[in-house]
């Protein structure tokens, strides 16, 4: 009896202090075999792991079960991962990749819903989960999970703009006088001729993308096309105003560029004696995970690789197979730990093609960037680090040896590029909370009030016709028709009567 009335008392005081923690099930799914994509939707779903929420994601990428996180691999259904490409693969005009991506869309919700425990999940009467995370891309499809298991929906795209797609999830349309799109040349149209390209480019990506969303809805009908999509409650975006043009943005959408970031770890002890053995910096080059170095035409790597040769600094090079006859200050390995390469002090530079991860990696280590890019938003995102004025972009297909060593050398002896990475490295994490911390926060808060759909803008409410006012604009010009028709008459009755009295007069 005695120790009963101790284990109260000891339940009374210390028992009451301890509030459980609201655990939600959240289903995820990353539509995109793409690495950099997995990237950032893998550091959202482990923000809200780490804070004690139960994920089950669907991912082409697996790493492992673990304690509130389990994985369904894709891939076993189909799913395909884009990773070491070839760069002839690439070369194909934006607006037949436009249309690509929607056919792509589509055939990877089709590879999602096929899958034999995403039917199980999509079948049962009643659903287990709480909140549904997917990424978006270039079709609605992926908001047919939500539709069904009638769940609030998050929305995540490692892109930082995706104007294809702004009217159908948040209802606006950026302005593209001062908002340039994902697969633009240059992240501000700064004079009349981009802007007018740019507006064209816009015009015929939409029509693309509308046109092939339709003909592929007639030719090959789905069971998704037959249930009305639904907008997200909430869209996190791979996005901050250092490393993209400041713009406006809906209420619901949220900027948490650079979650992917993780921790440093020790650099393997070669690659560390490589990098501090290095009296005069190191530069550090790769094409990411997307594109395979040895893909690059021979007469290229042959430019790079006599540049390299000439400098005093030495070169870590990420390069899939084996070169021949190499010069000494460079080091070739198949994989290398880039975050943690970036962020040692004797790093100096960072050559590469501008995907969006590893701009947040250079960015946060503060760097200085030599960019090649090659496709996609890539020109548009090393453009954005020429405009903060920590990079150099060049073309790789018309790299010349001479060319090439001009601009390292600038890049290392022009101390603005260094002081413009550092500056921006600062601005970077001066923020009132964590990438992390906002995830938890937001999606919390979707959870808390059932959906949020106060945060929903009522512009999608709006037929496309009253979005952009042309019934406003119809109807003042069929007044103002209206009245030049009048005053046009009036002034003829005049003419006439006038013309009448001096007949009389004559």
């Amino acid at each position: 009896m005695g120790k009963v009335i101790i284990s109260i008392v000891i339940w009374v005081l210390f028992g009451s202090c301890i509030q459980p923690s609201s655990s939600a099930r959240i289903l995820a799914v990353e539509t995109v075999g793409g690495k950099s994509h997995w990237n950032f939707m893998k550091g959202i779903l482990q923000a809200l792991v780490n804070n004690r929420h139960n994920v089950t994601v669907f991912t082409p990428f697996t790493d492992g079960n673990r304690e509130n996180y389990t994985e369904v691999d894709t891939t076993l259904g189909g799913a395909m991962r884009f990773m070491d490409m070839d760069l002839n693969q690439m070369k194909i005009s934006m607006i037949t990749k436009i249309g690509n991506f929607v056919a792509m869309s589509r055939m990877q919700c089709d590879q999602v819903y096929k899958n034999s425990k995403m039917k199980e999940i999509l079948n049962s009467k009643r659903t287990d989960f709480d909140l549904l995370i997917i990424e978006f891309f270039a079709s609605d499809c992926v908001s047919y999970i939500a539709t069904v298991l009638n769940l609030p929906l998050i929305y995540v795209t490692p892109l930082p703009a995706n104007a294809l797609m702004d009217r159908t999830i948040t209802g606006h349309v950026s302005n593209p006088s001062t908002v340039t799109e994902m697969f633009s040349l240059h992240s501000v149209s700064k004079t009349f001729i981009q802007r007018l390209a740019h507006i064209f480019l816009l015009i015929r990506f939409k029509i693309v993308k509308e046109y092939k969303e339709l003909f592929l809805k007639y030719t090959d009908p789905k069971h998704y096309d037959l249930i009305e999509p639904i907008s997200p409650s909430l869209v996190f975006v791979n996005r901050h105003f250092i490393t993209d043009a400041p713009s406006p943005i809906p209420t619901n959408v949220i900027n948490v560029g650079g979650i992917h970031l993780k921790e440093p770890k020790k650099l393997p002890k070669d690659i560390l004696e490589f990098i501090e053995q290095s009296p005069h910096g190191v530069i550090y080059f790769t094409f990411g995970s997307t594109i395979k170095m040895s893909s690059i035409p021979e007469h290229i790597k042959k430019v790079l690789i006599e540049a390299f040769a000439e400098i005093p600094q030495r070169v870590l090079w990420k390069y899939e197979n084996e070169l021949e006859k190499i010069p000494k200050n460079m080091m070739i390995k198949k994989w290398l730990p880039q975050r943690d390469i970036l962020l040692h002090p004797n790093v100096k530079l960072f050559i590469s093609h501008g995907g969006i991860s590893g701009v947040y990696e250079t960015v946060d280590a503060g760097v200085p960037v030599l960019g090649l890019p090659l496709f996609g938003d890539q020109h548009r995102n090393i453009d954005n680090l020429v405009n903060v004025g920590m990079a150099i972009s060049m073309d790789l297909m018309s790299i010349t040896r001479d060319s090439l060593l001009r601009n390292i050398l600038e890049l290392f002896n022009n101390e603005k590029y260094t002081k413009n990475a550092e500056t921006a490295s600062k601005i970077f994490n001066d923020r009132p909370m964590s990438q992390a911390e906002s995830v938890v926060y937001w999606t919390e808060y979707i959870l808390r009030h059932k959906g949020a759909r106060h945060l929903k803008s009522h512009a999608l409410n709006l037929k496309w016709y009253q979005y952009y006012l042309l019934d406003v604009l119809s109807l003042v010009f069929i007044f103002i028709s209206v009245v030049i028709l009048i005053i046009a008459k009036i002034f003829k009755l005049i003419n006439k009567i006038y013309g009448l009295i001096f007949s009389k007069k004559l």
